[in-house]
């Protein structure tokens, strides 16, 4: 699909069977790490393979009431572990340092412990003699973070590697987008690791899971549980996640008690061993789960490796479709498995001894087109910037206001874009479902354009200016880009959203390339608002690609709180804003507009 014709999407099996043996592996501090093994059952006595690894939070394994003596199920991994078996790789999963059966404390995500725990593990698997010494890794979430982070443990091993639905900034990309505690996931995130750490399935995971599973796999030779047991109690000790990141209001505290913030710990913080690695990136991520798409999108902007992007419309787990134009939890485009497909042909292209390297180049999926597209720069080529702004009677114009006016908003605080939005998404069970927001945008301040002359491509990011008097020091400012059509049914696109007192814009050199104007969020960056004076909040979108169909309309929606997933700000009182729009502060958005016809 995204192959270009440049090898085979598919060849047929080499191997039929797999057989994982379950081991640990003693470091450098005496850390035992629980790892599987995965191998063809056929495999000729002497020959070796490539190694694709995958680094897990959640258990590399499961321990199941019925499950075959030597094939130990890899849960939502499995699929693709068996086709890479089969395809004549070996597979080895393993749980990081203070995760399932291995020992140690987790002290706080993808730590440098962490990080060097991978560089000895890689080393340790290509030294194998089932292993040919070209090491690949692959990953969604947590695993696809970690995934990334192997071609800087073990550079002179790694060609390729494929992070699936990563952040690249922690701050701004899970814990605080635009500075707000982003509550919701956050705490469940926290909640599910302490039931795995305490070896527990996790209530999300389902009903069925808690009858099929008894808990992590214990490595072989473990029958009594002793190890996993003595795993479990040094687990006790992992970082509580949830007070942690409750502690933090700026990009530079301190996570919880460590002495460590979260850029000590985010993708961008270590750009330059990454790039040292020369490993090729095949970096996945969707438009609508959280803002992973923005992580395809910085890193394709920022890393010189060699590389291909791809952002599609799913979920976090990659399983359901999250186009808001197709039915809900519909299958996925691609499917699940030719996404397998298309991770196995990268594959097949780079982990051989001296593969071309990869043509820089970005894929995206356009919903309402529900289309494909390509290109090697971002943003896309061909694209205008249209400026719309606020008018009176709630609509949004072309036109620059020729008179003063202002239109007042009381904060609903139980606005919401419900349990199954995209900041709910990364548990990896949760579908990705925007319902009508007609009713919702009733609690919202909308303006809304008159219908569309032509068909309209938005892809990129959209900046809002928005000029507003607030009658407290502090607030939060959620902005929805949606479309109506001639039914009056609303649909989502895309949001965003900023803390009022991170407002100021910095002059300082960023740390990484970012299309959308730059704040520190940093302490000595903070300005409260004024109360009953204007300032200006400019801050960007989520980016999305988007067709727009003639006699449909574009609809801006204001809110102060976004009441299932984020923290409320402030956390008492009932603020009142004044949004501008006249000719001195012409609140406005800008969008990436391409006009068809």
């Amino acid at each position: 699909m995204f192959d270009q014709g440049r090898s085979p999407a598919s060849s047929p099996p080499r191997f039929k069977g797999v057989v994982t043996r379950s081991l640990q592996l003693t470091l450098r501090d005496g850390i035992q790490l629980a790892l599987d093994v995965n191998l063809p059952r056929t495999l000729p006595d002497g020959e070796r393979l490539p190694a694709v690894l995958v680094m897990s939070r959640y258990w590399r394994g499961f321990d199941l009431r019925l499950s075959p003596p030597d094939r130990v199920p890899m849960g939502p991994r499995e699929p693709l572990g068996d086709a890479l078996v089969a395809q004549g790789y070996a597979v080895v999963v393993v749980d990081v340092r203070g995760s399932g059966a291995s020992s140690g404390t987790w002290n706080h995500p993808w730590s440098d412990v962490e990080v060097a725990d991978l560089g000895e593990v890689a080393r340790w698997v290509a030294e194998q003699p089932w292993c040919d010494g070209h090491l690949g890794a692959v990953g969604i979430s947590y695993e696809g973070t970690t995934a990334e982070l192997l071609a800087a443990a073990a550079p002179e091993r790694v060609r390729a590697v494929i992070p699936q639905q990563i952040e690249f900034d922690v701050y701004t990309d899970v814990v605080m987008p635009g500075g707000i505690l982003n509550a919701a996931f956050m705490r469940k995130w926290d909640a599910t690791n302490r039931m795995l750490d305490a070896g527990r399935v996790p209530s999300v995971w389902g009903l069925g899971a808690k009858l099929m599973v008894r808990g992590v796999r214990p490595v072989d030779g473990d029958s009594d549980r002793s190890r996993v047991r003595a795993a479990l109690e040094a687990h006790r000790d992992n970082v509580d996640v949830w007070a942690a990141v409750r502690s933090m209001t700026f990009r530079d505290d301190p996570f919880g008690p460590q002495p460590v913030t979260t850029d000590d710990f985010s993708q961008f913080r270590r750009k330059q061993a990454i790039e040292a690695s020369g490993a090729a990136v095949y970096g996945w991520g969707s438009w609508f789960d959280g803002r992973t798409a923005d992580a395809v999108i910085h890193r394709f902007l920022n890393f010189t490796n060699p590389q291909v992007g791809v952002i599609g419309a799913w979920s976090h787990n990659m399983k359901t479709h999250a186009s808001p134009y197709a039915r809900p939890r519909s299958r996925p485009n691609p499917s699940m498995a030719d996404q397998w497909t298309e991770c196995g042909a990268f594959l097949e292209r780079t982990l051989k001894p001296g593969a071309p390297a990869e043509e820089k180049r970005l894929h995206y999926f356009t919903v309402g087109e529900e289309a494909w597209k390509s290109t090697p720069v971002w943003p896309p080529e061909g694209f205008s910037t249209e400026r719309w702004y606020f008018a009176e009677d709630h609509h949004l114009v072309r036109e620059a206001p020729a008179g003063k006016g202002a239109d007042t908003y009381e904060v609903d605080f139980a606005a919401t874009t419900g349990t199954h939005n995209r900041w709910h998404t990364p548990d990896g069970m949760t579908p990705v479902v925007y319902a009508d927001r007609a009713r919702e945008d009733r609690r919202l301040l909308t303006y809304t354009s008159a219908p569309l002359d032509v068909d309209v491509e938005l892809t990129g990011h959209a900046l809002l200016t928005l000029h507003v008097a607030s009658s407290l020091e502090d607030g939060a400012f959620f902005v929805y880009l949606e479309e109506v059509d001639p039914k009056g049914r609303v649909t989502y696109l895309t949001e965003g959203q900023l803390r009022a007192l991170h407002r100021k814009l910095s002059h300082a050199t960023p740390p990484y390339v970012t299309p959308v104007p730059y704040r520190s969020f940093r302490r000595e960056d903070a300005w409260p608002l004024v109360p009953g004076e204007v300032a200006t909040l400019t801050f960007g979108l989520l980016p999305v690609s988007v067709v727009i169909r003639r006699g449909h309309r574009l609809r801006v929606a204001l809110a102060g709180a976004d009441a299932d997933s984020f923290a409320r700000i402030p956390t008492e009182g009932s603020p009142s804003w004044r949004v501008m729009r006249g000719p001195e502060h012409p609140s406005c958005i800008d969008l990436p507009v391409k006009r068809r016809g």
